[in-house]
């Protein structure tokens, strides 16, 4: 049997606090026999949005040539996907804020793969906005269908300098009950397939949100 995975995208421009919070949240995921890998988006090769335009228009992915769409694949091919990012000028990352923009709309609008993918998300701050960036995420997550399963406070982790992420002791905290519940949901939905030889659960209807709208009808090839 393969083995279940969760990807975490650290949007993180340097090796510091975030990076320390997903190494905790790894050996969480792992003490429940779940892989766990981290994609460092700083060591991604992606270009920003261009000034083409026509993204709203193409029935086909985006032509930039990068790291993005292996990136997207990783995604793919995970059982859970968890958006960690810091707080950066009131705001998330550029990193993460540039990513979401060239996958979302560059590969995953089309037909929405990650559909029913289990999703967590962390933001780390020295103080102010953690809340914001958290709910930023979340909404991306819902936007692309995925499955939040609660965990009660968000995992918003607060430090300034390296290193205090990991004296947040109710920050982590709130880190591990996301990936114990993620956990949790990823071996249910992989339980359901198991038994029923179905992978039909919540089924995404329609491709994608644009589909019927008559002002941006999007024609996706079949």
């Amino acid at each position: 049997m393969t083995a279940l995975k969760i990807l975490a995208i650290n949007g993180s421009e340097r090796e510091g606090n975030t990076a320390d919070v997903l190494r905790h949240a790894a050996a969480t995921a792992v003490e429940r026999g779940v892989e766990f890998e981290v994609v460092d988006l700083r060591n991604i090769w992606m270009e920003r949005c261009g000034p083409c335009g026509d993204c709203n228009y193409r029935p086909v992915a985006c032509e930039l040539t990068d790291g993005v769409p292996g990136v997207v694949e990783k995604m793919i091919a995970a059982d859970g996907i968890i958006f960690a990012a810091p707080v950066h000028g009131f705001g998330t990352s550029s990193l993460m804020q540039t990513f979401i923009e060239r996958a979302g709309v560059g590969y995953l609008r089309f037909d929405r793969p990650l559909s029913n993918k289990v999703a967590g998300v962390i933001s780390v701050a020295r103080r102010y906005s953690a809340g914001e960036v958290w709910s930023q995420l979340t909404v991306n997550a819902l936007l692309n269908r995925m499955i939040v399963a609660g965990s009660g406070f968000p995992a918003t982790v607060h430090a300034l300098h390296r290193g205090d992420a990991l004296k947040d002791e109710e920050g982590l905290k709130n880190v591990d009950r996301l990936v114990e519940r993620m956990v949790d949901m990823i071996e249910l939905l992989d339980e359901h397939r198991r038994l029923t030889g179905r992978d039909d659960l919540l089924s995404a209807r329609e491709v994608n949100e644009r589909v019927g709208l008559a002002l941006n009808e999007l024609q996706v090839p079949a």
